[in-house]
C-alpha cells in the first residue's frame, strides 16, 4: 500500500460562484491537508481523505470572507473544518476518473462526484515521487446549509446556488 500526502505549497483548493448572475467570484482555502492511499499504480483503488480549515477561506475581500465565516454560510466557529472522504473511484481511461465521496460542510454530509484528471508522475530532484491531479465538480451550497439568500431589485440572485469546485493537487509518495 502506497501512501501519498498533499504538498500544500504546490496545491490549490478553489471554488467559483456566480455573483449577481453576471460575473464570477473566485475563492480558495489556504490551510488544508489530504492523504491518498492506493495499492494499484493506476490509482483505481485509491482512498482519499481531505480537510480544509474554514477560517482560511479567502475571496480577496475581508468583508465577504467574514460573511462567509458567519452562520449565514460556513459558521467557522461551530464547524471549523470541511471534510471529504472517498467512497469509490471509477477509472474512465488512462488518466481520467470519477471520484465519489462524502463531503461534509457544517453538519451536513452529502455524497458527491468529482471528475479527476491525473496530470502525471515525476521523480523530483530529491528522489520523491510526485503525482499531479486536477479535480472539478459542482455542488449546491444550499444543500450544505449555506443558506444566505438575497435578490436584486430585478429578482436575480445575488449569489448563485451552484458552486464550482476547482482543485489542483500535488501528492508526494511517502517513504
Amino acid at each position: 500500500m502506497a501512501t501519498y500526502k498533499i504538498d500544500a505549497a504546490h496545491s490549490e483548493i478553489g471554488f467559483k460562484v456566480k455573483h449577481l448572475v453576471i460575473s464570477t467570484v473566485s475563492g480558495n482555502f489556504s490551510k488544508f491537508d489530504a492523504t491518498m492511499e492506493a495499492e494499484k499504480s493506476d490509482f483505481s483503488d485509491a482512498s482519499i481523505s481531505f480537510e480544509a480549515d474554514v477560517d482560511s477561506i479567502s475571496t480577496k475581500s475581508e468583508q465577504r470572507d467574514g460573511h462567509l465565516k458567519s452562520d449565514d454560510f460556513f459558521n467557522a466557529e461551530k464547524y471549523p473544518k470541511l471534510t471529504f472522504k472517498s467512497t469509490s473511484i471509477e477509472k474512465k481511461d488512462d488518466n481520467e476518473y470519477i471520484l465519489h465521496g462524502d463531503l461534509t460542510i457544517r453538519d451536513v454530509t452529502k455524497n458527491i462526484a468529482l471528475k479527476v484528471e491525473h496530470g502525471g508522475s515525476v521523480l523530483d530532484p530529491w528522489g520523491q515521487t510526485r503525482e499531479g491531479f486536477e479535480l472539478t465538480g459542482k455542488i449546491s451550497r444550499k444543500e450544505f446549509g449555506l443558506k444566505w439568500h438575497a435578490l436584486t431589485e430585478a429578482g436575480g440572485a445575488v449569489v448563485s446556488d451552484d458552486v464550482r469546485l476547482l482543485i489542483n493537487v500535488e501528492m508526494v509518495k511517502q517513504a
